[in-house]
């Protein structure tokens, strides 16, 4: 039980930075996360071991990031704060454009995408959005919700869902192709 525990508990930033680029809202992010980290001890049980601790505690925060933006629009307006400085990201950055600290080569697609260096950029690029944008673009591509309950919960029709996707993916694009691919 305690190591349980402790690995579980070893899974929290991980688990807030998460929270966090969904809710983009620090207190709803902490609150989604103590009541992940309370199901998962609760749930030790469930656990088998059959998948990492980490995507399994990802999933139970999955359903409470929905849990909490379910409530928060039959509540009130999400309240947004900014999750990072632009001097943040500057950081990154050399003063001609160009990695301060170059990170490596990206030869496996794959395993790049794992790479603490991407999600940094990935994360500051996702903060630069506007919160309406990074929500569905979140729901939709790493919660998994389908089109018709992301307009539901966001209170958009089709047609401004899809535009938010598209704006979405062409800013990432263009502040992913700037910050991770040009070299």
């Amino acid at each position: 039980m305690a190591e349980f525990r402790t690995r579980v508990e070893g899974e929290r930033a991980y688990l807030l930075r998460y929270a966090s680029l969904q809710l983009r809202d620090r207190a709803s992010a902490e609150d989604a996360v103590q009541e992940t980290l309370v199901a998962a001890l609760a749930g030790e049980k469930g656990f088998a071991g059959r998948s990492n601790l980490r995507t399994w505690l990802t999933g139970i925060l999955k359903h409470k990031i929905v849990d909490t933006i379910r409530r928060a629009s039959r509540d009130a307006t999400l309240a947004i704060e900014p999750l990072a400085e632009l001097d943040d990201l500057d950081a990154l950055f050399a003063a001609d454009g160009h990695w301060a600290e170059r990170p490596p080569a990206w030869t496996d697609p794959d395993a790049s995408l794992e790479q603490k260096q991407f999600f940094a950029v990935l994360e500051q690029c996702l903060a630069g959005l506007p919160a309406k944008t990074v929500q569905a673009f979140m729901m939709r591509e790493h919660l998994g919700l389908d089109a018709s309950e992301i307009c539901k919960e966001l209170g958009v029709t089709s047609t401004h869902y899809w535009v938010l996707l598209y704006r979405a993916r062409v800013a990432l694009r263009d502040c992913l192709e700037k910050g991770w691919l040009r070299r």
